[in-house]
């Protein structure tokens, strides 16, 4: 089975990263995290603030290589590098979904299945191509 743990990790990001998940956390992300992602209720473990390439990535899922984006007010102009961003990590083979902070805050139930169901549909591919 393929995992993603080391796969493109910065290290020259790591510091940065640290510094993110102590000090920049945005209410959504703890919502999100705390909610859904930090007591392995999905079956995945997930990283925050985890160093891709030469980017870092919000949540991130190493044994099915999921991305979990969060986008708040940031990204209201940066419509294009989110793309180029996205871009990237997919050609990486990552898969990349992406909320708003307002879906995270008052959808968390719909966040929630959208990512149980990406979930579910890689284990499934890993699990087919495995055997």
């Amino acid at each position: 089975m393929k995992t993603f743990n080391h796969n493109h990790y910065n290290l020259k990001l790591k510091e940065y990263a640290r510094e993110l998940r102590t000090e920049t956390v945005s209410k959504a992300e703890k919502v999100i995290w705390k909610g859904l992602l930090s007591r392995k209720q999905t079956g995945e473990r997930f990283l925050r603030q985890r160093p891709i390439s030469h980017f870092i990535v919000d949540f991130f899922a190493p044994e099915i290589g999921l991305i979990i984006e969060i986008d708040g007010n940031s990204h209201v102009n940066k419509g294009n590098y989110d793309r180029y961003r996205e871009d990237k990590l997919v050609s990486l083979g990552y898969t990349l979904i992406r909320f708003t902070e307002g879906d995270v805050i008052w959808n968390m139930d719909v966040v929630s299945e959208q990512v149980r169901h990406v979930i579910h549909v890689l284990r499934a591919g890993m699990s087919s191509s495995s055997s």
